[in-house]
């Protein structure tokens, strides 16, 4: 997979990410000049204005925000007020919130004015996710959040076979419903970043019945509701009849993906972030996310430890995400 291929899609979309943490990450800025510079997207910049100008002239070339001299900033908290007041905010509490750099992007993204957000570089992953949940909210009434890692790169296994794997990041221990849902959003993402044929695995310890478990049963049931969408799929299985053809000829001779998964669905939230890391610093691949999954409009958070190609190419994703908003 060429990552530049989704720079390139991105591009043609033209839309507008706002990254709340310019003022305070030298990895966001570096990555913010490469991005509007090859015009992934139109970034814009939350800071004090003269500070980030005086530490890089070249920043005034960007939009830049200040959420406390916003000339519309009572606005936005008004907008969270609302969103917040059945659960005992304040108009007060929300001014105040709103001046957050986290919040007030966030309120961007909801009230139109930004396309999407990316952040994390600088704080944990409930910075990102909290406002997230609490102003953008879910897509579907009822619905969930959840999690997914693109994960690429180069090696004798996948020999350059892109992966969706999900949930890495938001949900502990999923029901079966939650599984399907998680496997449906997973299947949007991997169809929004321009990947076709998608193949589904339900990862488990027990491959079609070799093993009798509570954690099992609730990966078969998911399975058995995903079938029904007609993209192909096949659990429960271990991860290597889901991945190596000549093992599920064994273990999984009548299954519809045959070996060739390229959508992983994990039983929990241990099991698929430790995949995740396995896969990213012992088999050294890519790994880009956590990519949020199931919101009304695209949040993304990132790796503490991310570089500035990082936050480059989800940025490209959070781009190829408002895709689904225009079909």
């Amino acid at each position: 997979m060429k990552i530049k291929e989704l720079y390139k899609k991105a591009e043609q979309l033209k839309k507008t990410i706002v990254f709340p943490e310019a003022g305070f990450s030298d990895r966001t800025i570096e990555a913010v000049k490469y991005i509007q510079k090859k015009k992934i997207a139109r970034p814009i910049l939350i800071g004090d204005e003269s500070a980030l100008v005086l530490r890089d002239k070249s920043l005034i070339e960007f939009q830049i925000i200040n959420p406390k001299t916003f000339q519309n900033k009572d606005d936005l908290a008004k907008r969270l007020y609302e969103k917040r007041k059945d659960k005992g905010m304040t108009f007060e509490e929300a001014k105040k919130l709103a001046e957050d750099p986290y919040y007030f992007s966030t309120l961007l993204v909801d009230a139109g004015m930004a396309d999407g957000m990316v952040a994390g570089a600088e704080a944990s992953t409930a910075n990102t996710v909290r406002p997230a949940l609490q102003v953008i909210k879910a897509k579907k009434k009822g619905g969930i959040v959840s999690s997914c890692f693109l994960m690429y790169g180069k090696n004798k296994f996948l020999k350059d076979k892109p992966l969706i794997i999900a949930d890495c990041g938001v949900i502990m221990h999923p029901t079966a419903d939650e599984l399907y849902q998680i496997a449906c959003q997973s299947v949007e993402t991997y169809k929004n970043l321009g990947f076709k044929d998608p193949k589904v695995a339900f990862l488990s310890f027990s491959s079609k019945g070799s093993a009798k478990d509570e954690s099992v049963e609730i990966v078969r049931q998911a399975y058995e509701k995903f079938r029904k969408t007609g993209v192909p799929c096949d659990g429960e299985l271990q991860f290597d009849a889901a991945m190596v053809q000549s093992v599920a000829a064994h273990k999984a001779p009548e299954s519809a993906i045959k070996g060739d998964a390229n959508i992983l669905i994990f039983p929990d939230l241990n099991s698929g972030n430790i995949c995740y890391k396995t896969m990213q610093y012992i088999g050294g691949l890519n790994a880009i996310g956590p990519i949020l999954q199931g919101l009304n409009k695209p949040v993304n958070d990132l790796s503490r430890g991310c570089s500035p190609e990082d936050i480059v190419t989800v940025t490209a994703v959070t781009v190829l995400q408002t895709i689904k908003e225009e079909k």
